[in-house]
């Protein structure tokens, strides 16, 4: 196997992997840090950043662990939408 063929196979991995998780996660209770964090595909600290900041939904029952709804998780991902040419033109020729 090349280079190129191993980063190709550790990046359809990650997909997966990503795609189990969020499977996985549809029916159950809230998202520690380590499953959010995987859920979002970022780091810790990065979420951790994010909650301080304010721009993700979690809760602090004991003022110290933190857990996430996925339906928050899910809320961040899909902000800041970039609508496709085919919608941009269909919202002009509205007005």
């Amino acid at each position: 196997m090349t280079k190129s063929d191993l980063a190709t196979l550790d990046s359809r991995l990650d997909r997966i992997e990503r795609l189990v998780l969020r499977m996985g996660t549809q029916e159950s209770g809230p998202l520690g840090l380590d499953a959010a964090a995987k859920y979002l595909g970022i780091s810790k600290s990065h979420l951790y950043q994010l909650t301080s900041k304010g721009l993700i939904g979690h809760f602090k029952p004991a003022g110290k662990k933190i857990y996430f709804d996925k339906s928050d998780l899910d809320v961040y991902l899909k902000r800041k939408r970039v609508m496709p040419p085919w919608e941009l033109d269909r919202a002009s020729a509205r007005k």
